[in-house]
């Protein structure tokens, strides 16, 4: 672990390669099974709700019905997800050729919202665990291999492939402080 400004870092972060491949993992993270969706700010609850009109067009018909029996999220002692269709998919899922898709991103890159996706979701294979600060973990699962293996192929560093979520969640100063940081240990195991 490594520290920058109040945030607790998993060392990995500094070295592992990554950088998504869809078309292997099939979007992957989007329909883990297990029923818990992605992990929601309270904010965000505002976010999916002035979302969902205008991402309900490219939702199944079951993802429609799903959220029409039981909402957008679901929470459980007060920590909130988005809810999911037979505890897998994310509601928000829709598929193209056989992968699965973010609605909510697909409506961001047409220009129809301004709010991309959940931040734990733009995050993700990184973890904000809370503390008494908050703690960046890498989540290593095996449906990310492609992703691993894309990465090492393009010597893609997982905190340079998720710049834009670092910046969001913690602004770029810190991440710029943050990329120093992996830089140095990088050049030391070099």
């Amino acid at each position: 672990m490594f520290v920058i400004g109040e945030v607790a870092i998993d060392e990995a972060i500094a070295y592992e390669r990554f950088a998504c491949d869809v078309v292997k993992c099939q979007g992957a993270c989007c329909i883990l099974p297990g029923g818990r969706g992605a992990p929601l700010g309270d904010d965000e609850l505002i976010e999916l709700e002035r979302a969902f009109p205008i991402i309900e067009k490219y939702l199944p018909e079951r993802h429609r019905k799903a959220i029409e029996h039981s909402g957008l999220f679901e929470s459980r002692q007060g920590r909130y997800t988005t809810a999911c269709v037979d505890n897998e998919d994310c509601v928000f899922v829709y598929y193209e050729n056989r992968i699965a898709r973010c609605s909510l991103e697909k409506a961001y890159h047409n220009g129809e919202i301004f709010w991309r996706k959940p931040l734990s979701c733009h995050l993700f294979p990184i973890r904000v665990l809370f503390n008494q600060t908050d703690i960046l973990h890498y989540e290593k699962i095996t449906e990310c291999l492609p992703a691993v293996e894309q990465g090492c192929r393009k010597n893609i560093l997982l905190h340079e492939y998720l710049k834009e979520p670092l910046i969001r969640k913690f602004g770029e100063s810190w991440y710029s402080d943050f990329q120093t940081e992996c830089r140095r240990r990088n050049s030391i195991m070099s």
